[in-house]
């Protein structure tokens, strides 16, 4: 069973606190068995002083964290308060042992202490941005994404988007079929991509927005489609100069760089979730030929479409070692080999 080391100690805030607790420490074996195991770990047993005066049992100490296979800093107590020595050095020794490390908001402030993000890119609530990179200046803070993944060290931003990098993490362990379940079930969205923007000051679908969100959505019926900048604006009523200024200051991205992701992203769902050979997914996604879609997965996902669908893959046409048109599939273990090759790729 998957061990979740939750680190928790005096006034870490409620909601970064819940957020991997409704997660991974509610057993959902319908969804996938084993579900996880949380361990809720602090720096002396016993209960434990959170904000607004509640206090929660924390039956684990550090030591627990330190052999869990995952370990997550909900949030500091406060921005440059003390963090007690006794987690730093439990992060540092459960990084040494190959464990996955991740941070909820200003959790960042804590890894960063133990040096895990000395030289990686790295983000924490926007508020406290400035203070991170001026603070560790060895670290490279992206102020204006959801999540960070760096394969073994993760962060994220502020207290939503803690829900988005537990989403992400169980995405990454068993698929989307089981994030988008559980999602549905926490009524929360099933994805939000790290790279969005943390403040969107426009609803990215829905009627009431009266260009950005509809064309969005006319763009992802479409991707099958050549979409160009010039169709995007004109489906928006706008210039496309306008266009792109708006689509950037709501998700971070260029019009080419969110066609680019939500062709791959597209791509993964129907590697998971399907059987069709990659020439046709790439016809779907609107690459093209495969090898217009191989390249572009490898640079943004970090793997071939091939390990992605051996390691995700959901029917059963290839857990019992059927194999497709791409020669993806098989029941040689050769899944779990290529698990490692993707623990940075975004998802």
């Amino acid at each position: 069973m998957h061990a979740v080391a939750v680190v928790v100690w005096d006034e870490v805030p409620v909601f970064e606190l819940a957020a991997p607790c409704e997660v991974f420490g509610v057993d959902r074996p319908d969804l996938a068995s084993p579900w996880y195991r949380m361990l809720l770990c602090a720096p002396g047993r016993g209960p434990v002083p959170i904000g607004t005066g509640l206090s929660v049992p924390a039956p684990y100490g550090l030591d627990a964290a330190i052999g869990a296979a995952t370990v997550i800093v909900p949030a500091c107590a406060s921005v440059g308060g003390d963090i007690p020595a006794p987690v730093i050095d439990a992060l540092r020794a459960a990084h040494a042992r190959g464990a996955r490390i991740a941070s909820i908001c200003t959790g960042a402030f804590a890894l960063a202490e133990a040096g895990l993000l000395d030289g990686r890119r790295a983000t924490t609530h926007w508020m406290h941005a400035a203070q991170l990179s001026s603070g560790y200046p060895r670290v490279s803070v992206d102020p204006a994404v959801l999540y960070v993944d760096d394969g073994d060290v993760l962060t994220s931003a502020g207290a939503a988007a803690g829900i988005d990098l537990c989403l992400h993490l169980v995405r990454k362990d068993h698929g989307t079929r089981v994030a988008n379940a559980l999602a549905r079930r926490i009524v929360v969205p099933p994805h939000r991509d790290g790279g969005q923007a943390q403040y969107v000051d426009r609803p990215l679908s829905g009627s009431d927005e009266p260009g950005l969100g509809p064309v969005l959505d006319w763009a992802r019926a479409r991707l099958d489609q050549p979409i160009t900048v010039a169709d995007l604006a004109r489906e928006a009523g706008v210039s496309p100069r306008t266009f792109t200024r708006r689509l950037h200051a709501a998700t971070g991205a260029s019009p080419l760089q969110w066609l680019l992701h939500e062709r791959i992203h597209l791509a993964q769902q129907l590697l998971e979730s399907t059987a069709e050979p990659v020439e046709r997914i790439a016809h779907t996604c609107g690459f093209g030929a495969a090898s217009g879609m191989r390249r572009h997965f490898v640079r943004v996902a970090g793997v071939s479409p091939q390990v992605y669908r051996r390691t995700f893959h959901n029917g059963s046409a290839w857990r019992d070692g059927s194999a497709g048109r791409d020669g993806s599939a098989g029941s040689d273990g050769s899944a779990q080999r290529d698990a490692s090759a993707l623990a940075g790729a975004p998802r």
